[in-house]
């Protein structure tokens, strides 16, 4: 497994739709993963520090772990199929942790709220590139979107991408 930090959220700017960037701590890679509107508002609410007045899910989900004196131990990003990334969240109540399926974007909500470090399994890196993972919604053929993306994340720094702005959404 590899440690991983959340680089930031990104606009697409083909598709429109919010990226979450995770980058190698000691390392160069990083790996895209295109994500919902709600789910990028709730990452950059935490990553800018701003809350609501209201616990919203991903602090409820975290809120009620603590109260069950339970904790996030990790979080996984497992494997990549079809184009959709899957992830484990692992709660550890004492007697060991349990791993819980989720989707990557929730899995790194939590995370951050709880303070929890994130891991991707290695081989994701490379089966990123291989399956062709590109943004939702392209009109292009299946030859020119991995030649596209081959090259894309051969140059791809956090820098690259615009800032988020949950208003423009």
């Amino acid at each position: 497994m590899i440690p991983v930090r959340v680089g930031g959220i990104a606009i697409d700017e083909r598709s429109k739709s919010p990226v979450v960037i995770l980058q190698e701590i000691e390392g160069s890679r990083v790996l895209p993963i295109w994500i919902g509107q709600n789910e990028a508002v709730a990452i950059h609410m935490e990553l800018s520090g701003k809350k609501y007045a209201r616990p919203l899910t991903h602090d409820l989900c975290v809120s009620m772990i603590e109260t069950l004196k339970a904790k996030i131990s990790r979080v996984v990003i497992t494997d990549l199929k079809d184009t959709t990334f899957f992830a484990n969240i692992y709660v550890d109540g004492g007697s060991g942790a349990v791993a819980i399926d989720a989707r990557p974007s929730d899995s790194i909500a939590i995370a951050l709220r709880s303070r929890a470090p994130i891991f991707i399994m290695d081989k994701l890196f490379e089966k990123s590139v291989a399956e062709n993972i590109t943004p939702p919604k392209t009109e292009r053929t299946a030859e020119e979107r991995a030649e596209e993306l081959r090259r894309y994340l051969e140059g791809l720094n956090p820098e690259d991408f615009g800032k988020f702005n949950p208003e423009e959404l």
